[in-house]
């Protein structure tokens, strides 16, 4: 049998291409060698968007359908929606009964978020304990490997503790997942920053062509090239950022524009034209993929991820001793 993979993404706003390199990329080649559950994370969205929660039923199709154009297949993984599961809730509230308060105050990326999204009134109960219902989605599925960039490590050690702890309690029954590190390749917004929709600085997947050009065109280069022939700095230009990660040919690229060889509108001509051969074929498929396709897709996912989910469910809770099995 193959090694089970969860993975899942937040309906928070329309995907942009720095998810495609982050995750999704990943997830299509993943999908022919594990038995993948790709989740829509909408339970994970409250925690920060409970005051705005009626974009996420909408956001949620629109990532299914961006997944869909992407290349995950429904015969080949399990799309589903963590809400629909309610097996992830209740293994959640088990989880809760078991871990530390300081665990979860010593969480890295808790400290770090607290911070980062300081506008938004998140010091609650549901975000504090964000990785004990992430532990329960991974466990759920008696995971083995859970494909994560560096920065969600200490989430994967929480899980690793929590299924610890319950084996010690309760009888070895969780497996304690490992980390499967996925290469997540720097890609920055147009203007140089982090690429978030809240600064508007986002190539989207869905974007069109003249939109596409239009932003490759406003990416920030080095102010010091002026003319074509004035040598170049790439530490901080956006242009050959991207030129790194969808350019084989980057070096070439460097060596010309540090030579005076190449101009900023040439370089960005190439990089849209690089950048519209990846995106026109998902903006296609994104076209021809209807609700019904949408909804049909996570139904039957529903149905995949409940037939493990209730298993599970009634498994801990004979060993924890609520029910008789």
């Amino acid at each position: 049998m193959k090694e089970t993979i969860l993975s899942g993404m937040r309906p928070t706003g329309k995907l942009h291409i720095g998810h495609y390199v982050g995750a999704i990329s990943n997830w299509v080649k993943l999908q022919d060698t594990y038995r993948c559950f790709f989740m829509v994370a909408d339970l994970h969205a409250l925690t920060t968007e409970y005051k705005n929660s009626n974009e996420i039923k909408n956001f949620s199709y629109e990532l299914v359908r961006d997944l869909l154009a992407c290349g995950i297949d429904p015969k080949k993984a399990t799309i589903f929606c963590q809400s629909d599961v309610p097996e992830h809730s209740e293994l959640h509230l088990i989880f809760s009964m078991l871990v530390p308060l300081g665990w979860l105050y010593s969480c890295p990326t808790y400290k770090e978020q607290l911070r980062e999204l300081s506008s938004k009134d998140i010091k609650t109960y549901g975000f504090l304990g964000y990785p004990v219902l992430q532990a329960a989605d991974i466990l759920l599925y008696k995971s083995s490997k859970v494909p994560v960039g560096k920065d969600q490590l200490p989430h994967i050690e929480l899980t690793r503790e929590i299924a610890r702890k319950f084996n010690m309690l309760y009888g070895n029954y969780f497996p304690e997942p490992e980390a499967l590190l996925t290469e997540s390749p720097y890609l920055p917004g147009i203007d140089g920053r982090k690429m978030s929709k809240s600064y508007n600085n986002c190539i989207f997947l869905s974007d069109e062509t003249t939109e596409i050009k239009l932003k490759v065109n406003k990416m920030f280069t080095d102010p010091k090239k002026i003319h074509k022939n004035d040598p170049g700095d790439v530490t901080n230009c956006v242009v050959f950022a991207f030129h790194k990660v969808f350019n084989p040919k980057y070096k070439e690229i460097e060596q010309l524009c540090k030579a005076g060889k190449l101009g900023c509108v040439e370089d960005k001509e190439s990089l849209y034209k690089i950048l519209e051969q990846i995106l026109a074929p998902i903006r296609d498929k994104r076209k021809n993929v209807t609700i019904e396709q949408i909804k049909e897709t996570l139904l039957q996912g529903k149905n995949n991820a409940s037939e493990v989910a209730k298993k599970t469910i009634a498994e801990v809770k004979h060993l924890v001793g609520l029910v008789s099995k």
